[in-house]
C-alpha cells in the first residue's frame, strides 16, 4: 500500500477593523507511512511546516498535530 498523507487547517478567525482577519492556523497532519519512524516523521513534518509558502504568507501562529496511523 503506498503511503497515505492527509491535512486538515483549522482557522481562527477574528473581527477585525474592517471585517474579519485570519490570526492563527492549526495543522491536523495524518499519515499512512509504512515502516516510518515516529520521531524522524516528526521531524520532517516540523521542517516542512517551517518552509511553507502559505505559512510565509499569512504571518500568523501556526501550530500542527503530526500522527502516524
Amino acid at each position: 500500500r503506498p503511503p497515505r498523507i492527509t491535512t486538515d487547517a483549522e482557522i481562527t478567525l477574528e473581527k477585525g477593523a474592517v471585517g474579519f482577519d485570519i490570526t492563527g492556523s492549526h495543522l491536523i497532519v495524518m499519515a499512512e507511512v509504512p515502516g516510518a519512524d515516529p520521531a524522524q516523521f516528526e521531524v520532517l513534518a516540523q521542517k516542512t511546516k517551517s518552509g511553507c509558502p502559505v505559512s510565509k504568507v499569512l504571518r500568523t501562529p501556526i501550530t500542527m498535530t503530526a500522527r502516524l496511523a
